[in-house]
């Protein structure tokens, strides 16, 4: 089975696979809401549409927030702290102003559901070889023009077919696949925080972890929150440079880079992507200017990931990536003194091994999103690292 919208990926749980024009036709039927109200448990009840907005499931009122006498509200979520009049939204388009109380639309209303690999956030020093529940909210606080999954992270929620699964559904239901990771992407979590942290609350009392992929475009007091119950973050790095983010993203690069460094103090184990795009952020030396910030601020141990883009959205006139940008790129980045450096959608490339820091051997091979071997000893899912099995060198990670 193919994915390659994620309206697709809607319910995938239960064994369907949907056209955009089949989910159109059933959601004006009815038939989405029937489906949907299968995984709603006694105590959350499903609201009649909010604004005949039949994917907004349930009235959660939005956290880190301040009221203004006007009665407009002041959002403390993410930088752009988007002040917000009655009846109108924040620049993510998720989070709405009801007179004087601000809502979050996406609590509890994931419109993509899906088995994954761990490998495929990527995270590769976190529990190599598991699978995981994935689950996406629409919205983004960034407009990459470059974005792969533009067609949820740039919609309105009322626009997104959704089912309505609160956490006391969404935690019984990786249960029952037998699943003990739950991860938070393909949009961006960081807009739908409330959802993930009631989540990740619960399924740490069940024994099962909560992953974030996120762009780390988030205020420290709710990251703080979030850090509580998280067990490991992927951070989209989309550049070194501050012109490219608020040119290509509508976003700022210090905010990304000040959660880079609050999840190092924390002790939250983390990996950093950085998608190489053809002209726009290939400078090698940005990149190891980058890769030298990398070292001196979150320590030489700190998994880096370079990915190859792909022709999606706005910029379908960029070629994809030489293969030989990435293979510089990993080089800079090693030279410099990081010691995990990968390369990602290059199928089969050396660049997705972990090589020991000490000894230089092969710790665990992967092929795509297979884990073909692990030398690695004195694994344990309770410590931050592992041993290489020729030299006993250290491997951060939870292995």
């Amino acid at each position: 089975m193919r994915y390659n919208n994620f309206v697709n990926r809607v319910f995938w749980g239960l064994g369907m696979e949907f056209s955009r024009r089949d989910i159109l036709r059933f959601a004006g039927s009815g038939f989405l809401a029937g489906l949907g109200s299968r995984f709603l448990f006694a105590e959350d009840a499903l609201l009649p549409p909010a604004d005949g907005r039949p994917n907004v499931h349930f009235r959660r009122e939005a956290r880190w927030y301040t009221k203004s006498k006007d009665g407009s509200v002041s959002c403390g979520l993410c930088p752009l702290h988007c002040t917000v009049a009655p009846g109108s939204r924040g620049a993510c388009g998720v989070r709405e102003n009801r007179g004087g109380v601000y809502y979050s639309l996406t609590w509890g209303s994931p419109c993509a559901v899906h088995v994954d690999p761990i490998e495929k956030k990527p995270l590769f020093h976190f529990r190599p070889g598991s699978r995981v529940y994935s689950f996406a909210a629409a919205g983004c606080n960034m407009s990459c023009k470059f974005c792969q999954n533009w067609d949820i992270s740039q919609a309105a929620p009322d626009e997104m077919p959704s089912r309505a699964l609160p956490p006391s559904a969404l935690v019984p239901l990786v249960k029952s696949r037998k699943i003990d990771i739950i991860a938070f992407t393909y949009s961006e979590p960081t807009v739908s925080s409330e959802y993930v942290l009631d989540s990740a609350s619960l399924a740490r009392s069940e024994g099962i972890d909560t992953v974030t992929i996120s762009n780390g475009f988030i205020e420290e007091a709710p990251l703080a929150d979030l850090l509580r119950v998280l067990s490991a973050v992927k951070v989209d790095l989309k550049s070194f440079d501050d012109g490219f983010y608020r040119d290509i993203c509508s976003a700022r690069l210090k905010p990304v880079l000040d959660t880079l460094t609050r999840l190092a103090a924390a002790g939250t184990w983390f990996e950093i992507v950085y998608l190489v795009i053809p002209s726009l952020n290939d400078d090698m030396k940005m990149i190891a200017s980058m890769s030298a910030w990398i070292l001196k601020n979150l320590g030489a141990s700190v998994p880096l990931h370079f990915t190859r883009f792909h022709p999606a959205y706005r910029l379908k006139n960029l070629p994809a990536t030489p293969l030989s940008t990435l293979s510089r790129a990993r080089q800079t980045a090693l030279a410099e003194g990081l010691r995990f450096v990968y390369t990602g959608n290059v199928p089969g490339a050396s660049g997705e091994d972990t090589f020991c820091p000490s000894c230089g051997k092969v710790l665990v091979e992967r092929h795509e999103y297979h884990i073909m071997n692990v030398r690695l000893k004195n694994v344990s899912r309770n410590k931050k690292e592992a041993s290489c099995e020729y030299c006993g060198a250290p491997v951060p990670g939870i292995w």
